[in-house]
Formats: C-alpha cells, structure tokens, sequence
C-alpha cells in the first residue's frame, strides 16, 4: 500500500516554517483526525469542554501544564495524555514552543492558518 503524501509529517520542517500558535499540520483521513499544534511560551488554549470524543495528546517538545477536571499535569517531551470526552481541559505553554500531537476519532479537524 502506498501511503499519500499528506499522510506524512516532517515534524522539524514544519516547526521551521511555523511563526504563529496554533495547528501547523493538519490531516482528516476517513477514521481520524490529527493535528500538530504549536504554542509559544505564555500561550494557551483556554478552557473548553469536549462533549463528543476522547482525545489523544503527544508532546514532542516544551513544557507546559494541562488542566483536566480542575487537576494540573505537567508536558513535558515524551509525555502522553488521554483527554477524556466530557472534561473540562485547558493547555498551558510554560517553556515554548510546546509542541504536540492531538489524535481522535473523525470529526471535522483544525486547519493551520
């Protein structure tokens, strides 16, 4: 099988050309959806609550905090977290750029600016 060239990520390249907070990769295939999010240090995604699905979160660089049902975790490279569906989570960039991965079932995705 051969895979489509949006179904691959070059993490690096795509941080080199990324100067803005938010998605910097995005790719909504027929099962999933998959999104490389940046943030820069003091930036965040507020509070918000996800009724639908269960979501998946790999940090590959930075730190930062999530907030998830009023506890604290910390991000840090390597760290992986499963958000719950129904929980009120927030994400914190504490030493930027934070970069990480969020995976979850179809849905509409985020798009990069």
């Amino acid at each position: 099988m051969h895979l489509p060239p949006e179904y691959l990520v070059d993490v690096a390249e795509a941080l080199r050309h990324a100067d803005y907070d938010g998605p910097i990769w995005s790719l909504n295939c027929e099962q999933l959806n998959v999104n490389l999010v940046r943030l820069s240090s003091g930036a965040g995604i507020p509070a918000h609550v996800n009724t639908a699905l269960d979501v998946l979160l790999a940090v590959f660089e930075g730190n930062g905090e999530i907030q998830v049902g009023g506890e604290i975790y910390s991000l840090a490279p390597g760290v992986t977290v499963v958000v719950p569906r129904g929980a009120n989570r927030s994400i914190r960039c504490t030493h930027g750029p934070l970069v990480y991965l969020t995976v979850h079932k179809q849905r509409g995705g985020l798009l990069p600016q």
